[in-house]
């Protein structure tokens, strides 16, 4: 599919991931509605900001997802759909669950029903590795069991089969992309690698962590931003599920230590228990198996491998180190 002669909706495009995503179909010459929730600030999210030659190339909507006629009049016109829109945060959602369904599960029923009254040529619905759960084996397919460890990951589920059951039920061209753990500029405190940064550029040098032993693999925002739309170009995802991920699995405290060395800081770590989730509720380990992503359409991450996450975190460091970014954050205050 040839997206720059569709117009295409980016629901959550004022996110961390949504945002990116946005501009860079923009830049590539694709034609966006952005759909944004709707604040009395008249805020865009970190679309406010995009430089003002991508902000004026986007069709901003704004609404809730959770309204389901709202939803349906953002995607009336368009002809895909990228469905980022979603509640994130995992220790939140140990303290609203009732929010996650709304938004994750409820949220994408809109979507999908939407899409099917309209007839919408591809709806791209997004996933994530934490519905795997801790590995039962490396690397993960996308045949691995789910098993949801937080209310988020048991929306997150929810939401899954929610589209995949609207393309087996009634042939809603459904897409699934399943992205291990984004990292970037723009990303909420809430995650780790921006936790780590934020409060080492704040000129901390005993830094407030969770549990060091969990393995992520990480991937960074424009190689995730470029599997949304291969995965949406690509004709052969439909009634799919795909991971994205980097191909390199690495522990927090190891993350921390490379962020620490590129930064050129001694550091020590402060066991918060704040941060620290319910034992049985951790995903220990998290390592991306992407041959089906290879196979439909010659995936290979462009910041992969060790080098590739010193280089992608060099450049998140970049970014936080500017004043008027990291201005954004309250380094110094845990934000669940």
């Amino acid at each position: 599919m040839d997206l720059k002669g569709k117009k295409l909706l980016v629901t959550g495009a004022d996110g961390f991931i949504g945002s990116h995503l946005t501009e860079k179909l923009i830049e590539s010459g694709c034609n966006v509605r952005a759909f944004v929730y709707y604040n009395s600030f008249n805020s865009w999210g970190w679309l406010d900001y995009s430089p003002a030659r991508i902000k004026n190339e986007i069709e901003i909507f704004q609404g809730d997802i959770r309204d389901p006629y709202r939803v349906k009049e953002a995607i009336r016109g368009c002809d895909v759909v990228f469905h980022l829109a979603a509640l994130v945060a995992i220790p939140y959602s140990y303290y609203s669950p009732d929010s996650y369904i709304e938004t994750n599960i409820k949220g994408t029923l809109n979507v999908l029903q939407a899409a099917r009254e309209l007839g919408t040529e591809k709806i791209l619905h997004t996933s994530t590795s934490e519905v795997y759960g801790t590995a039962r084996y490396v690397p993960i397919s996308e045949e691995h069991p789910l098993h949801a460890q937080s209310p988020y990951a048991a929306s997150k589920i929810g939401a899954d089969q929610l589209a995949l059951s609207f393309y087996y039920s009634f042939s809603v061209p459904v897409a699934i992309i399943r992205p291990f753990n984004t990292y970037g500029p723009r990303q909420s405190a809430r995650a780790v690698i921006p936790t780590i940064i934020s409060q080492f550029a704040s000129g901390e040098r005993k830094i407030k962590l969770g549990s060091l032993t969990p393995t992520r693999e990480f991937n960074y925002i424009k190689d995730t931003v470029r599997g949304f739309i291969e995965v949406a170009r690509c004709d052969s995802t439909i009634g799919e599920i795909v991971n994205i991920g980097s191909g390199f699995e690495v522990s927090i405290a190891e993350t921390v230590q490379i962020i620490a060395e590129i930064m050129g800081i001694e550091y020590e770590i402060e066991t918060d228990i704040n941060r620290i989730r319910p034992k049985k509720s951790e995903v220990e380990r998290l390592c991306a198996d992407i041959t089906k992503a290879r196979k439909l359409f010659d995936w290979k991450p462009e910041y992969g491998g060790i080098t590739g996450l010193k280089q992608g975190l060099k450049e998140t460091i970049e970014w936080f180190r500017h004043p008027d970014n990291l201005r954004a954050y309250k380094a110094n205050r845990y934000n669940i």
